[in-house]
């Protein structure tokens, strides 16, 4: 059953902002037809909520890949995840009741009641909407799905890809099928993703995974001080047909607009398939680049916001594995690379590097404009002990009064004596996977080493400590860290010929 959702205050919002009231039939002819003006919101009076309980994820778990081939902030889709309520429409014969899956083009969502005060540049909320289009809103919903460049003054939005997300073509599975928009909510944090969707009109030939993290500010789900993050999977598209072709056109906009045109920042615009990025206020640059980064920032206090550091592994440890040290040099190294940016256009970025190991580590500047500047990183753990390893990354810019931006690289060395015989054995200790992750009293540990391994497991706090030591009996282990405070963690396996797999944790 559904009912008639009434948005008294959305529609006072909408008029004041010189919106346009529609049923969606005509908004779906309109577009089809390329006669929309693309400037505008559109609010739908034939908007229809989804009554009853929330329908939850129903497809197989997901497991979390390697660091270096997707964000390692990405939180695989569980059963704790939720379809997002989108919104139907009684206008349109086509999509009168949308299946449980909300598949749909320009929706947004019911009013989301958070559990939490999420604080944006100091207004507190406790209520906002999912837009299918990329983002969240605040106040009012948007179908808006053909970007603005920030600061604008007309839309207030976190918005980690604003582009015109298409995902009512159910196809055959695989490649053939769009996926949908999902989010679960925590005592302090809410987690929004869109997981492989398409773009209009029902395109599913290239697809977009990316996330939405925001919080009270505590969770430890995201760095001390920060409140929000994005994370990127594969990105293959920018643009729908309306204003562009085959995925390409106007482009995308990623970051944060509060709507007074003085809190906000922009991670770039992008608008073709390549992984070219010249910084966040220049030209248009290429999806492709956003391909596994992860970014977090703090959105919580006006004025100056400090830098933003983007690298893929800000959420895990990076493994770099050992063994004969008379082999190939790359054996025995890491390479990774980390952006600093400052959100404000009128503004310059610096950075700068320590290491616990100053001797392994060393770094080359491969971009440099004011606004951002790039940096290829190398980590060489030859004649290092195993063990972990740490980078410190603070960027600085030049706003009244200047602000930094600080993040740890967590380096995790490991000896592995497949590289001795030219055969890596590797391989196994990626076969690991712990969940619930974040977890309350109890996580499950599932491997693949074989159990005349002897596979240990260790977990050590943020400084290497180890607070907590037992040996795995089974491929699948309940283990009990009600004990451990609140706070993040890495697990490590280990087998006794030395192959090892570390992961981070987080007990809630």
């Amino acid at each position: 059953m559904k009912t008639k959702l009434l948005l008294i205050s959305c529609a006072i919002s909408a008029s004041a902002l010189g919106q346009i009231s529609i049923t969606h039939a005509a908004y779906s002819t309109m577009k089809h037809n390329g006669t929309l003006d693309v400037t505008k919101n559109y609010i739908f009076t034939d908007a229809v909520a989804p009554t009853g309980p929330l329908v939850k994820y129903h497809g197989p778990n997901q497991t979390q890949r390697a660091a270096s081939s997707i964000c390692s902030c990405m939180v695989p889709l569980d059963s704790t995840f939720n379809y997002v309520p989108f919104v139907s429409y009684s206008g349109d014969p086509t999509t009168t009741v949308y299946g449980m899956d909300s598949r749909n083009d320009d929706a947004s969502s019911t009013p989301i009641i958070l559990p939490f005060t999420f604080d944006f540049y100091g207004t507190p909320y406790t209520m906002l909407y999912i837009n299918n289009n990329g983002n969240i809103s605040f106040d009012n919903y948007y179908s808006q799905f053909t970007a603005n460049p920030f600061p604008d003054p007309t839309y207030r939005m976190i918005a980690p890809f604003w582009g015109d997300v298409d995902t009512r073509n159910p196809g055959m599975g695989g490649s053939d099928t769009s996926g949908v928009v999902y989010y679960k909510i925590t005592p302090t944090a809410m987690i929004v993703k869109w997981d492989r969707v398409g773009y209009y009109s029902g395109h599913t030939d290239k697809q977009n995974t990316f996330q939405l993290i925001i919080t009270d500010g505590t969770d430890p789900l995201l760095p001390p001080g920060k409140n929000v993050g994005y994370c990127y999977g594969d990105m293959q598209w920018t643009t729908g047909d309306v204003t562009g072709s085959g995925g390409f056109g106007s482009p995308a906009t990623v970051g944060v607009n509060q709507g007074n045109t003085m809190d906000y920042f922009q991670v770039g615009t992008f608008s073709y398939p390549s992984p070219m990025f010249d910084g966040p206020y220049n030209s248009p640059d290429g999806v492709y680049w956003l391909n596994n980064q992860g970014m977090y920032f703090d959105v919580a206090t006006p004025g100056n916001i400090p830098p933003v550091i983007i690298n893929n592994n800000i959420c895990d440890t990076i493994d770099v594995f050992t063994g004969d040290t008379t082999r190939i040099y790359n054996l025995d190294s890491v390479q990774f690379s980390i952006g600093v940016s400052t959100p404000e256009i009128s503004q310059t970025v610096t950075a700068a590097f320590t290491c616990t190991e100053p001797g392994a580590f060393s770094y080359v500047e491969t971009m440099n404009t004011a606004t951002y500047k790039q940096y290829l990183c190398t980590f060489i753990a030859r004649d290092l002990p195993a063990g972990l390893h740490y980078i410190y990354v603070t960027a600085t810019d030049d706003g009244t009064p200047v602000a930094t931006a600080n993040t740890t690289i967590v380096i995790r060395s490991n000896y592995d004596p497949g590289l001795a015989t030219g055969i890596s054995e590797s391989s196994k200790a990626t076969e690991v996977s712990i969940y619930p992750n974040p977890a309350n009293d109890q996580i499950t540990v599932k491997h693949s080493y074989t159990l005349s391994s002897e596979p240990v497991l260790s977990i050590s706090d943020v400084v290497g400590k180890t607070v907590l030591k037992t040996v795995l009996n089974a491929n699948q282990q309940t283990i009990d860290i009600s004990s451990l405070p609140q706070g993040v963690y890495f697990a490590t396996i280990t087998g006794k010929e030395g192959i090892s797999k570390t992961m981070k944790i987080v007990k809630k």
